[in-house]
């Protein structure tokens, strides 16, 4: 599961996001936070944190650096 996840991400980073403007307010960006969310956590819980970030990830939202816990 945890492969699957972080394939999927690799694959919205290979040839997805370079197309898109770079529109992430934090660092690292939502796709490697994801990443390291899903190592570090596992598909679960490591995908729930992504999911989280992802939705912070607007104008509104907060920035700057946001490391895994």
């Amino acid at each position: 599961m945890k492969t699957l996840l972080i394939v999927l991400v690799r694959f919205y980073q290979g040839a997805i996001s370079p197309y898109l403007p770079n529109a992430c307010r934090y660092t690292p960006t939502c796709s490697q936070y994801m990443i390291e969310a899903v190592q570090k956590h596992g598909a679960i819980r490591g995908g729930w944190m992504g999911l989280k970030r992802i939705s912070r990830c607007h104008p509104w939202g907060g920035c700057g650096y946001d490391p895994v816990p």
